[in-house]
């Protein structure tokens, strides 16, 4: 089932990418230590691609992010990806929302003060999106492959 939202209810753009991140659960009721992709991401959270479930409400920590950091996030939703639930799309929900994911140049909603470096400021400086290794599908607001 779909839930659609209004473009107005959403807190900011999220950013279709590819990055590769480990997400270790901090319940012991619930164990789990994955190897994951973040697929869609915002300062407030993220989409995981999975390959187990996690109960809604599970803490979990988030390692091997952009820069080696790492973040604190809890399950906010989890559907299987497929008839076959060899998948999962995990979405997360940060305790402290923040640019965690290292894009250089965040939407103008996310509200986040870049840390880029000093060099950035200046017009002959070489772009920093080529620092960021992971790759960004839009710069737009996501997309939902369902809707037309």
């Amino acid at each position: 089932m779909e839930i659609l939202t209004s473009k107005a209810s959403r807190r900011c753009t999220r950013l279709r990418v590819e990055i590769p991140l480990t997400v270790t659960s901090l319940d012991r009721r619930h164990t789990f230590v994955a190897e994951c992709v973040a697929i869609v991401v915002s300062p407030q959270g993220a989409g995981l691609q999975a390959p187990q479930a996690l109960p809604i409400e599970t803490p979990v920590l988030l390692s091997g992010l952009p820069g080696g950091g790492s973040a604190s996030a809890r399950v906010a939703s989890c559907l299987p990806l497929g008839a076959d639930a060899k998948r999962f799309l995990i979405g997360v929900s940060l305790y402290n929302p923040a640019n965690v994911w290292g894009v250089v140049e965040p939407p103008a909603d996310w509200n986040i003060l870049s840390e880029a470096p000093a060099s950035a400021a200046s017009p002959s400086a070489a772009k920093p999106e080529a620092a960021w290794p992971y790759n960004v599908f839009s710069g737009h607001t996501e997309t939902h492959p369902g809707r037309k």
